[in-house]
């Protein structure tokens, strides 16, 4: 069984790979067709790997291991990466063919470019790069393209910041002097390079040149320009240019560049008193063979310019080269003059060979229409008049997406389907909004017919409108019915009746299978009563169109054919009777198409040589010899133990527990003292009258305060020393012993 086409064909396969990740969600199905399927992996790796948008997937193929966090690869590495740790990257890093890198957008450590220039196995991490984009804020990042400048380099994009970057020139001589370019683009807020033309002179293959920074509209920089021989696009900024400076980019053009100036063999004028100078451009292209010599911008297809109206209608009337495709940039809302101006350049110098026009506004525009929208509530709309439009014979494409001048009239569609008789796809201000307060598009659905009736080639279109019933004299022309339109975009389109504008839709465009509409909830500018009507509508159009097409096709097969039969003259002498008759002659028409197809026959012949499988089997005797080479080993353990001797003192102090019983005593003791005298003798013993017995009795009251105060008990022998000392203590010098009290005159009585 042969293969599928598809893996037979390495061209089909990629164009249907490539067709594949341009759907929504479609780089997650050719993953998927990478992982499960073994012969479309290379090819599914090829288109996957091929245009990155950023340099995180690059750094995500270090090991795990080495980053800082697995989800997050653009936090840099833990460490430096070995030369193991780069095979992913070598692998892979053949397959990329163009990359961007996005400063702004902050999603990778500065710390990674260090890591990544030192530690790198080859001088470039992406050796096949075709296409490098880099957009950056400070000049240290610019540096760091250095390592992705390959030899395979052709197209090369710069987007800087208003930062300083000295080492530009650096950067562009090093680039310019080992690159071959077919592509350059720089975008700055500061001026260019004073050797910007000396830098890029030696790249005269470049076929697309962008510049959006000041000083790109000198006269040196446009003499560079038209200097180049491949010159296929050119993007140029004319915003916060006066016109002198705008005039002043062909000021160097040679006189024979082909570019009309009024010193130029294209032009009558000469600039200086018009009126009385004499017309010898006749003579000059007699002498010329009337062809214009090949000079200054001969190779150039496409233009993109940005700025005001009249500045791009005075950079365009500069320009007599074929055109195809003109992308305007501008300031919404344009003036009216500015506007029929350019529209009247445009229509005469490229009509003949224009194929594409795109009318967009700026960012200003863009941002001061947000600004008016969110403070009135409504967006202000202004309307973009299209009568001035001159035959375009040759245009394919009209896609014009302004945030203000976003109303169209009847008018203005017939004149464009008039102007425009092989127009192809037609977007007019698609995400335009029409809220209650501004009331409904001016253009209805009904003043489209002009579109269908003219272009017969028209298969997109996308315009909002105000659906409403239609009027008899569209439904009954069949001219006005196309049989080319196949989808239609109508946006924040208002609907009243969704049964007769399905009516319409089927007679307008019978072959319609595609109807878009602006359905989401949380879009600016949505309508819910709008949104649910062309739902409507989009349940009820297939239903009326195969009603339609069958009317269509009975009605065509019932028409009847009229032959007129021819009578024999009549002869000379007879009379000859005339009667006056009217016949109808109708044509019938019938829609017949004939498929010419040529009979084939798929024929294969299977043929192949006739093969022989032989083998033989040749193998020298061997023995198998085996030596035991096993040293011998022998143990020996030997017990090396460390003789230790645990000594142990004990030094214990000796302690005495001794207690004091601190308890008061109960007992009391008084010592009663009396004298004792012979019997009949009557006397009073008086202290105060003995003076020596003072201290005697202080000491008595002494202990008596100690034995209450202190809770101590006294020995009783301690009393008995204390009285046997007392009688030297109370005597006195010079008093006779007889007067001392004797301890056994003392009575001593316990209580």
């Amino acid at each position: 069984m042969r293969s599928p086409l598809i893996l037979r064909d390495p061209d089909v396969t990629q164009k249907l790979l490539e067709a594949i990740i341009d759907t929504p969600g479609g780089k997650r199905t050719v993953s998927r067709l990478a992982r499960t399927c073994r012969a479309i992996s290379e090819p599914a790796l090829n288109v996957l790997w091929r245009d990155l948008d950023s340099l995180i997937p690059i750094i995500g193929l270090f090991p795990s291991t080495m980053l800082k966090k697995v989800r997050k690869p653009g936090l840099g590495l833990s460490k430096e990466p070995t030369e193991e740790d780069w095979a992913k990257i070598m692998t892979y890093g053949e397959r990329v063919r163009s990359v961007a890198y996005n400063e702004t957008a902050n999603n990778i450590s500065p710390t990674v470019f260090p890591m990544l220039t030192q530690n790198r196995p080859r001088e470039y991490m992406l050796p096949n790069l075709s296409y490098l984009a880099w957009k950056i804020e400070t000049s240290g990042a610019l540096d760091y393209c250095s390592m992705f400048l390959s030899p395979a380099i052709e197209g090369l994009h710069f987007e800087l910041g208003p930062a300083r970057f000295p080492n530009l020139n650096r950067i562009l001589g090093d680039a310019c002097s080992r690159l071959n370019l077919t592509s350059f683009s720089i975008i700055s807020p500061a001026s260019l390079p004073d050797t910007f033309t000396v830098i890029l002179s030696s790249q005269k293959e470049l076929q697309k040149v962008a510049l959006v920074a000041p000083g790109a509209l000198s006269s040196g920089v446009g003499r560079w320009v038209a200097s180049l021989p491949e010159l296929k696009s050119l993007q140029l900024d004319l915003s916060a240019r006066t016109l002198t400076a705008v005039e002043g980019f062909f000021d160097e053009l040679p006189s024979d560049s082909g570019v009309s100036t009024p010193n130029s063999v294209a032009t009558t004028d000469s600039g200086v008193f018009s009126s009385e100078e004499l017309d010898f451009s006749e003579k000059r292209k007699s002498l010329t063979g009337g062809s214009r010599s090949k000079g200054a911008f001969s190779t150039l297809r496409h233009v993109q310019l940005t700025g005001d109206v009249a500045k791009i209608a005075v950079f365009l009337k500069h320009f007599s080269t074929p055109l195809t495709q003109l992308d305007l940039v501008i300031e919404d809302p344009p003036g009216n003059a500015e506007w029929m101006e350019l529209s009247d350049v445009i229509s005469k110098r490229f009509g003949s060979y224009l194929q594409s026009l795109r009318i967009s506004a700026t960012a200003t525009s863009k941002f001061n229409d947000l600004v008016r929208s969110t403070s009135r509530g409504e967006p202000t709309v202004s309307r973009l008049a299209l009568e001035h439009l001159h035959p375009l014979p040759a245009l394919r494409r009209l896609d014009i997406d302004l945030p203000e001048s976003i109303n169209f009239i009847g008018d203005d569609i017939e004149a464009l389907a008039r102007a425009c008789p092989n127009l192809e796809e037609l977007k007019l201000c698609p995400l335009a909004r029409f809220p209650v307060q501004s009331g409904p598009p001016k253009l209805t659905l009904e003043q489209l017919a002009p579109l269908t009736e003219y272009c017969r080639r028209l298969h997109t279109l996308s315009v909002p409108v105000n659906a409403r019933r239609a009027g008899p004299s569209v439904l009954i022309s069949q001219s006005n019915s196309s049989s080319s339109l196949r989808r239609i975009h109508v946006g924040h389109s208002w609907v009243n009746d969704s049964l007769h504008v399905s009516i319409l839709l089927s007679h307008l465009a019978p072959y319609l299978d595609n109807l878009k509409w602006f359905h989401d909830k949380n879009r600016p500018g949505f309508i819910e009563t709008n949104a649910r009507g062309w739902e409507k509508v989009a349940d009820t159009l297939p239903h009326i169109q195969n009603i339609r097409l069958t009317e269509r096709k009975t009605a065509s097969a019932a028409l009847p054919s009229f032959n007129v039969e021819s009578k024999p003259s009549p002869t000379p002498h007879a009379s000859i009777e005339t009667a006056e008759k009217g016949i109808m002659a109708v044509v019938s028409l019938v829609h017949q198409g004939i498929l010419a197809k040529p009979g084939t026959i798929n024929y294969g012949v299977q043929w192949g040589p006739r093969m022989v499988n032989e083998s033989v089997e040749v193998h020298p005797d061997l023995v198998s010899a085996s030596i035991d080479a096993v040293p011998e080993f022998t143990e020996i353990a030997v017990e090396a133990v460390v003789v230790v001797a645990d000594e142990s003192v004990e030094a214990i102090p000796e302690t005495v527990a001794a207690s004091v019983d601190a308890s008061p005593s109960s007992v009391s003791k008084s010592v009663e003292a009396m004298l004792s005298k012979p019997e009949g003798e009557k006397s009073i013993f008086h202290l105060s009258s003995h003076p020596v017995l003072f201290p005697v009795f202080g000491l008595i009251s002494f202990a008596y305060r100690v034995l209450f105060a202190y809770p101590i008990s006294i020995p009783l022998r301690m009393l008995h020393v204390i009285f046997d000392h007392m009688p030297t203590m109370i005597r006195r010098p010079g008093s006779s012993t007889n007067d001392d009290i004797s301890m056994n005159a003392l009575q001593v009585r316990g209580s």
